[in-house]
């Protein structure tokens, strides 16, 4: 499924649609199943966050695709716009990583020194497209806010993203950051799903 920016991936306490109500209604309606569908979450995206999300219609296809992205063998980049032009002296690419600890009652999470109780190591991987604002990001972990973080870290937060340093939000409240490309062995197929999400036509790209 390609997210819209502001769409929760699973039903929350907003009681706003989910792409997970949309997903099983498309499959109840694509498929003629009667009754409840089944559909397993596998991975998710930030509310404010647009792109693809890959979903499994199977048990035996949620367990092996949950496997694919806790071993890494899925393969997932990002596009981001930040909210300012890139340093002067920060490379055009590099990695970045940071011990990162979250505060579930803010949502949010911050660096903190290597040894903190609960903290997690985040690996990031960027380079800047146009050698101004635009961003390729790969995630090498799978932390939580871990690419926000990252940009804001290098003194680059993302277009629109308040929590970690923008300086105005978008009129959407979207944040300019998009899950371009999944890349994941089939789960019941010796073959690979590649899957490209177009970029949202809200006007910010």
């Amino acid at each position: 499924m390609n997210k819209p920016p502001g769409l929760p991936v699973v039903p929350d306490s907003s009681e706003d649609d989910s792409l997970f109500d949309l997903a099983k209604a498309w499959i109840k309606r694509e498929y003629q199943k009667p009754g409840d569908v089944f559909l397993g979450v596998v991975h998710r995206l930030d509310r404010p966050v647009s792109g693809v999300v890959c979903f499994a219609r199977t048990s035996k296809g949620a367990a092996r695709l949950g496997a694919s992205f806790r071993e890494k063998t899925a393969q997932k980049s990002y596009m981001a716009i930040t909210s300012g032009p890139k340093p002067s002296g920060l490379a055009d690419a590099g990695v970045v990583e940071h011990w990162l600890l979250k505060d579930p009652s803010r949502n949010m999470v911050k660096v903190v020194p290597e040894g903190t109780p609960g903290a997690k190591l985040a690996r990031s991987e960027y380079r800047f497209t146009d050698g101004r604002n635009r961003v390729e990001l790969s995630p090498v972990t799978g932390r939580s806010h871990q690419l926000r973080v990252a940009l804001a870290s290098l003194g680059t937060p993302i277009l629109g993203d308040l929590k970690y340093g923008a300086d105005r939000p978008l009129p959407d409240k979207s944040i300019a950051l998009h899950a371009r490309r999944l890349v994941v062995p089939h789960p019941t197929r010796d073959e690979v799903v590649d899957v490209t999400a177009p970029l949202p036509s809200n006007g910010v790209w």
